[in-house]
């Protein structure tokens, strides 16, 4: 097995382990044993389990932010991708978040240390924003001044709900097809759409 399949296998196992069991409650041994490898090679990758842990925060960072570029890539116009991209940012946390069980209590309580591993990924999504507002303005679809600052504060909104959608307060008595097209209002207030262009 090359040296990065077995990286990989450690950190699978050990997001497994963590979300059942929880973080705290997992051991080192614990995963050298679930993974069939031995406590030595466990610590040829990992010196502890807060660096497999942040691993394992940075693997499911990797995955959404794949899922992201994949959105921005789609052939539609920018009014319709930047509703994508916010759809797919908020879908595919909360998915990551549920499918990680217990791990979801760690995730929320060392919000701070994720925020340490989430800088990379948070930087190469405005990107991506940066990108489709700058198509929308120059295609006409948006009316904004400033890409940069629009891009940075549009990240920011997304993620400051992240929260409150994870744990479903968000329109809760609303259907997904109403909820989306009050966030679709809202962001195209923003940005200045035209009924035109919609």
């Amino acid at each position: 097995m090359t040296v990065q399949k077995t990286r990989a296998k450690l950190v699978d196992v050990a997001r497994q382990l963590f979300a059942k069991k929880g973080v705290e409650d997992t051991t080192m041994n614990d995963i050298a044993v679930a993974s069939r490898k031995g406590r030595r090679t466990l610590y040829t990758y990992f010196k502890s389990k807060e660096q497999i842990y942040m691993a394992v925060v940075e693997s499911e960072l990797e995955m959404l932010s794949d899922r992201l570029k994949e959105a921005a890539g789609k052939t539609m116009s920018p009014d319709k991708k930047i509703l994508e991209l916010i759809m797919t940012h908020l879908d595919t946390i909360k998915m990551v978040v549920y499918r990680n069980g217990t791990l979801r209590a760690s995730f929320f309580r060392d919000i701070w240390r994720v925020e340490a591993v989430r800088k990379h990924f948070d930087l190469n999504e405005i990107v991506l924003f940066r990108r489709i507002l700058e198509e929308g303005k120059m295609q006409g679809y948006f009316d904004i001044d400033n890409v940069d600052i629009t891009a940075d504060i549009l990240h920011y909104c997304i993620k400051g709900i992240e929260v409150p959608y994870i744990r479903g307060q968000i329109g809760e008595d609303l259907d997904d097809e109403t909820g989306w097209r009050y966030v679709a209002k809202i962001v195209y207030g923003a940005l200045g759409c035209t009924k035109k262009n919609l």
